[in-house]
């Protein structure tokens, strides 16, 4: 076992453990989706481009 898990509490090695559930079941899609909002260079360029499309500087997707 490596030595980082080692030094863990109890309850953080628990939370570890559920959050690798967790992100076992995750669809490609979601998987997806959790990767963008991981990237903050992406993160922000799509609430810049809410912003436009809301201040109407750009035409939304829908009505491409």
């Amino acid at each position: 076992m490596p030595n980082a898990l080692k030094k863990m509490d109890r309850v953080e090695l628990i939370n570890l453990k559920r959050l690798a559930h967790i992100l076992r079941g995750l669809n490609a899609v979601e998987v997806e989706t959790l990767e963008i909002l991981l990237d903050e260079d992406a993160s922000k360029t799509i609430a810049q481009s809410l912003k436009e499309v809301q201040a109407g500087e750009r035409i939304p997707i829908d009505e491409w």
